[in-house]
């Protein structure tokens, strides 16, 4: 499992990159979007850099459920089903980063803060 340790980070890449791009790409909102910029945009680079990982990517998990609750309700709209459903599967990536952490290559991992040793994995 050793040649595998790259793992998590590519997929905190994966999963950070579009919340950052998201966060960006918002034209100057109004101040009920302020909150989702900077969920996306600092929570997206919190992931990326793997700081807190834990921590926010159930926050984040969260925004993602919340979001396609409240934006992609719609089911009889395909479209809006199809950005449902990945919300759905968004938060599903994130919520294995809950619990599995953010791995070797972050910085949670650099400041000791790895708390593998405190998984219920390691506990059996």
């Amino acid at each position: 499992m050793e040649r595998f340790k790259f793992l998590p980070l590519l997929g905190r890449i994966l999963i950070g990159g579009p919340f950052v791009m998201s966060g960006l790409g918002l034209p100057v909102p109004p101040l009920a979007f302020v909150v989702a910029v900077l969920t996306e945009l600092g929570g997206g680079l919190l992931l990326l850099s793997g700081y807190r990982a834990r921590v926010v990517s159930v926050a984040m998990a969260v925004f993602c459920v919340v979001t396609a609750l409240f934006f992609h309700h719609n089911w009889a709209d395909q479209n809006q089903m199809i950005h449902f459903l990945k919300n759905v599967m968004m938060a599903g990536g994130l919520l294995q980063i809950t619990y599995f952490g953010a791995g070797a290559f972050s910085l949670d991992a650099r400041l000791g803060r790895i708390a593998s040793r405190l998984s219920p994995l390691n506990a059996s």
